[in-house]
């Protein structure tokens, strides 16, 4: 009779299970990077939409005459850039607002903060000059904040 082997030596086991560890050393912080530009990759995305729907709404207004801006994004906290005065909508849907990374935060009538990798990138709107841009203080200063506008 011939004899066969049914069963792994506990060497083999020990070498898949370094393999496997070594691999996912490798592969968990190169997922985290991925997820965090994802993030700012929808931030960016979002800004764009936010700022060509105030042109859109500047446009719109200036055809019937009127040369003012939208005087705020939002009239909700829950669902952002929505409407703001005389029945106006911004954007259709809206972005939903949370606390969380990849969310948006409206922090007062018109400033909002967009999270994103455990920072805090802060916009305002300027009902005068029509721009939604970059807060400037020192957190906002980060390279993650700068991605979202660059």
């Amino acid at each position: 009779m011939k004899n066969y082997r049914y069963a792994f030596t506990m060497i083999e086991l020990v070498f898949v299970i370094v393999v496997l560890g070594i691999l996912a050393a490798i592969a968990i912080p190169k997922f985290a990077a991925t997820r965090t530009d994802a993030q700012i990759s929808k931030g960016r995305a979002d800004i764009s939409s936010i700022r060509s729907a105030i042109m859109t709404e500047r446009q719109s207004r200036l055809i019937k005459g009127d040369s003012s801006w939208v005087t705020q994004l939002s009239n909700s906290s829950t669902t952002l850039f929505t409407g703001s005065d005389n029945n106006h909508t911004l954007l259709l849907y809206g972005i939903t607002s949370g606390t969380t990374d990849g969310y948006w935060e409206r922090t007062a009538t018109n400033a909002y903060t967009f999270h994103v990798g455990g920072k805090d990138c802060t916009f305002t709107y300027s009902n005068t000059t029509g721009k939604f841009s970059s807060g400037s203080t020192a957190d906002d200063n980060s390279s993650i904040c700068k991605n979202l506008v660059n």
